[in-house]
């Protein structure tokens, strides 16, 4: 009678469950339970409920006992691995799917779950192979085709992730993920047109779509697209302000200056978008190594800003107190900086085919006393690695102007005027001050022959202007400016980067708007280092942007002995021209509104005498004030590290510090 009983329980709980009834289905597998606690089904589907019930601690002890109780079921060991995938055990997980497919090798569900899992361990390309095993049992199962195009946008193979995208939605064409995820897609080919299309469509089918509001203002912005960057700004602020949007963060700070919104932006992105280990490391006990460890983490160790500035620093720091790591998750392009960069190093560790907990239990077995974060939001960033904790001190520097937005970073490296005190609300971590600017030089960087103006596109005569930021940094107010500049100073001509095509388009179509003759601006292509810092000789002025100041590209600048106006906003990234001009002796080219930057920019221009007289203090100043003095730059930022350190060591919470100048 019993098992007549429980036979009708059981039937009656599985339609509860499919039915998507949860509570009345857990109630009866509970009770089919308490009559008989080694029932199989009744333990393994409750611990499928309490999964989809977010109860994954349960749900592990749940499904761990089912997969005892009948170590052949191949559902079993795919909904434990599935768990274990969820709570950030990606390797725990993969052997039981391994060990579905044994009891099972044409299971599609496994082989899918097989892929998400490798995937998050950095094994991408066995992952595919895993995805296409599925779609070739199932070609119509979305799942597989839509994970595979994710996997393949991690590898940059475009078109093919496209193709995958497009196979979801030939299959389900109200699929709204993989909708957005095209419109992800289609933005990084610079398709900016096609991929707002994206965006708006997910919209429609989804209207609280976590991305596809944000995607929209990023296409419309590196577009230069400013109606309908404006168009979207209101309802975009009102979404990061609720935690709704989760928005490219290094995007934002060139769509806002507003404090309160960039940590409420970088808060709810790194709730949405990194994975919490729910096993953290173990606390590391107090250790005094000779040397202190710092390791430096980037995806930038090769040709990029990042490395232009900051080889020289790798090279001279003082190796009789530090130790100095670098740990790489870019990609090996080869050049000469990527072997320059290698050599600076103590230790060198290319970690591309690693996971974030492969990587942080290595940091955790080198023993890294202090580690730093050269990427924070910016493409590539890999925050999941520091999520788990593998140092005792963790410090963002010098990739990303703002905010992390995140528990697990220890402190934000700046200087007085990018990151003033009085922006502690609005930061996650704590504020180190180093004297004179966060920024650091590389003065070995080679400059190559000055070139002749026709070969640059420019007129032989004429005053020119110039911006080589990216042009998402370009915003309509600072256009406006730039085209009555270019009204008020007969001949003169903008010099920017070409950056897009379809900005390109629009900045023309702009400057035709405001009465220029498009002719007048001059589209740069992008060139190796020691070209394009000689070019910049063949400018008069260069005109930084806000609310995302030139940071590299202004340095680059100041290095050939370009000046610069800038304007002080409020935010880290609109403050870092501030910052440099400061360091350089040249604190007269900063302004703090955008009327004094017109008029100083002009005024500038109708003035050679002025100019020149600038030109000569800034190649004098090159030589004696900080900004250029690297040297010095290591010793205040060793300084730092070492406080950094003490503090940890002493047992006290990390706190908000300065660091004096060592004159």
């Amino acid at each position: 009678m019993q098992q007549v009983n429980l036979a009708g329980m059981q039937d009656e709980a599985l339609a509860f469950h499919q039915a998507g009834r949860l509570s009345e289905a857990v109630r009866l597998y509970n009770a089919i339970l308490d009559m008989d606690p080694e029932h199989f089904a009744a333990r393994h589907y409750l611990g499928v409920a309490r999964h989809q019930q977010g109860r994954h601690s349960e749900a592990l002890v749940l499904l761990a006992q089912a997969v005892t109780l009948d170590p052949q079921s191949e559902d079993a060991h795919m909904h434990l691995g599935v768990v274990l995938q969820t709570t950030g055990r990606s390797e725990e997980a993969l052997a039981h799917f391994d060990t579905a497919l044994a009891i099972q090798p044409a299971f599609a569900s496994a082989l899918n779950n097989r892929g998400a899992a490798l995937n998050s361990l950095a094994r991408q390309e066995e992952a595919l192979a895993s995805y296409d095993a599925a779609l070739a049992i199932r070609p119509d199962y979305v799942d597989a085709h839509y994970n595979r195009g994710i996997c393949l946008w991690e590898l940059k193979r475009f078109a093919e992730a496209l193709a995958s995208y497009d196979a979801v939605l030939a299959i389900d064409p109200h699929h709204a993920g993989a909708l957005c995820n095209r419109g992800v897609v289609l933005q990084d080919q610079q398709r900016f047109s096609e991929a707002f299309s994206a965006y708006e469509e997910t919209l429609t089918l989804c209207p609280d779509d976590r991305y596809a509001l944000a995607g929209m203002a990023v296409c419309a912005q590196r577009a230069c697209d400013w109606k309908r960057v404006s168009d979207i700004a209101g309802r975009l602020d009102l979404d990061i302000a609720a935690g709704k949007a989760v928005v490219s963060l290094l995007n934002f700070l060139g769509m806002s200056d507003n404090p309160t919104l960039q940590r409420a932006c970088a808060e709810t992105y790194v709730r949405n978008t990194i994975a919490r280990p729910t096993q953290i490391l173990p606390p590391v006990p107090i250790r005094r190594h000779r040397r202190i460890r710092v390791a430096y983490l980037s995806a930038d160790f090769h040709q990029h800003a990042t490395a232009h500035l900051t080889a020289e620093l790798f090279e001279l720091h003082d190796r009789d107190r530090f130790e100095i790591l670098g740990i790489s998750f870019g990609v090996d392009d080869g050049s000469a900086m990527r072997h320059r960069l290698i050599r600076a190093f103590d230790q060198f560790h290319d970690v591309r085919a690693k996971s974030n907990a492969e990587v942080s239990k290595l940091l955790r077995a080198l023993e890294v006393d202090i580690a730093i974060d050269l990427k924070g939001h910016t493409r590539d960033a890999r925050p999941g690695i520091f999520a788990h904790r593998p140092a005792p001190v963790q410090v963002s520097y010098l990739g990303y102007p703002g905010t992390t937005g995140a528990d697990f970073i220890d402190y934000v490296i700046a200087d007085p005027i990018v990151l003033p005190l009085d922006l502690r609300p609005f930061y996650a971590e704590h504020i180190v001050h180093l004297p004179d600017c966060y920024q650091p030089n590389d003065t070995t960087r080679a400059i190559a022959e000055i070139p002749e103006r026709r070969h640059l596109g420019l007129p032989p005569t004429g005053f020119v202007f110039c911006c080589f930021n990216n042009n998402w940094k370009i915003t309509a107010p600072i256009f406006g400016i730039w085209m009555r500049l270019l009204r008020a100073v007969p001949d003169s001509v903008l010099w920017l980067l070409k950056d897009n095509e379809s900005a390109r388009i629009n900045l023309c179509r702009q400057a035709s708007a405001d009465g220029i003759d498009p002719a007048r601006l001059v589209f740069a292509p992008r060139a190796a280092q020691p070209e394009h810092l000689a070019r910049h000789r063949c400018a008069d002025l260069f005109l930084d942007t806000l609310p995302y100041n030139a940071h590299t590209t202004a340095s680059d600048a100041l290095w050939v002995g370009l000046p610069l106006v800038t304007c002080l906003g409020k935010t880290f990234a609109a403050r870092v021209g501030a910052s440099l001009l400061h360091a350089i002796g040249l604190a007269e080219l900063v302004v703090t509104d955008l009327a004094s930057y017109e008029t100083l920019a002009l005024e500038l221009a109708q003035n050679p005498q002025r100019l020149q007289r600038l030109r000569r203090r800034l190649e004098q100043n090159r030589a004696i004030y900080p900004l250029f003095d690297t040297q010095r730059f290591r010793r205040h930022l060793e300084a730092a590290y070492i406080c950094m350190w003490e503090i940890w060591q002493n047992g006290e919470a990390p706190k908000h510090f300065r660091v004096d100048p060592l004159d």
